[in-house]
C-alpha cells in the first residue's frame, strides 16, 4: 500500500503540471486580458477598481498616459490615444512584459512554494482573498454532504428492502423529479416563497450571518447561522441525494441477492440482524469510500449559482468573478488548489476503501 500511495503522489506532479499548462496555454490565446480590461476602462469613464492598477503605472495627466497626437498601440483593441510607454508600464505592472515560457516557469516555482502573489484588482494577497471565501464555501460543501447523505442512506436502505412496491416506486419518482430541478431555479423558487419574494419573508435573502453578529451569545449566533442557511442548503441539497440514494439502493440490491445473506437467513438471523451485521459493510463500501470526493464536488463545483442567488461570497463566485474580471492570479491560485486538493482526495478514496475492505489491495496494480 505505501509503494501505491508513493506512486500517487509522484503521479500527481505532472498531472498538476498538464493542467496548469493547458490552462496557461488557454489563457494566453483567449481574448481580452487585465490590460485590455484596464485599457477599456480608461477609455471610457474608468472605475475605482482601477486606481490601484494605473496609479502605479503612471498618471494620466502626464507623461506616462498623455495623448501623443493620435499614436494607437495596434497590440491592444482600446489602446488608441495612450501612449506606448504607459501601455509598456501596465505590461510590466501585470507581467506581461516577459515571454510566456518565462512566466509560466515562475509560476511553477511560485506555486510550489504555495507563493499565489497578489490579485491584479483588489489590493490584497490571493491567499488572503482564498481564506476570507473558504468558510462559506465550507458551510455550504460540508452541511449539503452530510445532509444529502443523511437523507439518501436511510432512504436507499429503505427503497432495497421494498424494492418493486409502491414506496419504491413513489420514492423514485420524487427523487428523480427533485434530482431534474436545476438547484438554482429551486432557490429562486424559495426566495419568492420564503424570503421576501410575494408570499411569505421568514428567512433573510442574503449572508450566512446578521448584523451585530460578533455580540450575539453562542446559541444565537448557532440560530442566527442555521437561519441563515435554511434556504440555500435546502436549494442544493433537493436534487444532491438523487445519485447516492440509487447508488445505496443498487449496491444493497446487489448484496441482498448473495449466498451469504440467504445463508445467514437460514441460520435464523433477523433480518435487521442480517441487514445491518452482514449486508451494509459490503453495500456502503462505494457509497462510504465516495463521501471525499461528494465533498470536493460540493465545495468547488456545486454552490456557484447557490451563491450568486443567495449573495454569498464563497470560493465558486470569487473563481467566477476572477475569470470574468482577467484577474488572472486568483484564476490560476484557485485552479492550482482545487486540483491539488482534488487528487489528495481521490488518493483518500482509494485509502478509505481499504480501511473499510481490508480485501482491497492497491499495492498489486501496476499504476
Amino acid at each position: 500500500m505505501l509503494s501505491y500511495v508513493l506512486r500517487r503522489i509522484a503521479l500527481m506532479i505532472p498531472t498538476l503540471f498538464g493542467i496548469m499548462l493547458i490552462t496557461f496555454a488557454i489563457v494566453q490565446f483567449a481574448p481580452g486580458g487585465p490590460v485590455e480590461r484596464v485599457l477599456a476602462q480608461l477609455q471610457g469613464q474608468g472605475d475605482g477598481a482601477l486606481s490601484r492598477v494605473t496609479g502605479g503605472a503612471g498618471d494620466l495627466g502626464g507623461g506616462g498616459a498623455n495623448r501623443a497626437g493620435g499614436e494607437t498601440n495596434a497590440k491592444y483593441r482600446g489602446a488608441q490615444g495612450l501612449s506606448p510607454q504607459f501601455i509598456a508600464k501596465l505590461e510590466q505592472q501585470f507581467g506581461f512584459d516577459k515571454p510566456a515560457p518565462e512566466r509560466f516557469a515562475k509560476m511553477l516555482w511560485d506555486y510550489a512554494r504555495f507563493d499565489f502573489g497578489r490579485s491584479y484588482f483588489r489590493d490584497v494577497t490571493v491567499l488572503q482573498l482564498i481564506r476570507e471565501r473558504l468558510p462559506v464555501s465550507v458551510s455550504l460543501g460540508l452541511w449539503m454532504t452530510l445532509l444529502s447523505y443523511a437523507i439518501s442512506i436511510p432512504l436507499g436502505i429503505r427503497k432495497a428492502v421494498k424494492d418493486g412496491s409502491r414506496f419504491d416506486l413513489w420514492t423514485s419518482f420524487v427523487v428523480i423529479i427533485g434530482y431534474a430541478i436545476p438547484g438554482f431555479l429551486f432557490g429562486l423558487m424559495l426566495i419568492i416563497l420564503f424570503s421576501g419574494g410575494s408570499f411569505f419573508q421568514i428567512f433573510p435573502l442574503r449572508g450566512l450571518t446578521s448584523e451585530g453578529w460578533e455580540s450575539f451569545s453562542l446559541a444565537q449566533k448557532i440560530a442566527d447561522y442555521a437561519w441563515h442557511m435554511v434556504l440555500p442548503l435546502t436549494a442544493l441539497v433537493i436534487g444532491a441525494f438523487a445519485t447516492s440514494t440509487l447508488l445505496t439502493k443498487n449496491s444493497f440490491l446487489d448484496e441482498i441477492r448473495k449466498q451469504y445473506v440467504m445463508t445467514a437467513r437460514m441460520k435464523g438471523l433477523s433480518e435487521r440482524r442480517v441487514l445491518y451485521g452482514h449486508v451494509f459493510r459490503n453495500a456502503m463500501l462505494i457509497v462510504v469510500a465516495g463521501f471525499p470526493g461528494a465533498f470536493i464536488s460540493a465545495f468547488f463545483t456545486g454552490s456557484l449559482l447557490i451563491e450568486t442567488i443567495f449573495s454569498l461570497d464563497g470560493l465558486g463566485l470569487l473563481s467566477f468573478q476572477s475569470i470574468v474580471g482577467r484577474d488572472y492570479p486568483v484564476v490560476f491560485a484557485t485552479l492550482y488548489i482545487f486540483s491539488l486538493m482534488g487528487l489528495a482526495v481521490n488518493l483518500l478514496s482509494d485509502m478509505i476503501y481499504v480501511w473499510i475492505d481490508p480485501r482491497i489491495d492497491f499495492s498489486a496494480r501496476a499504476t
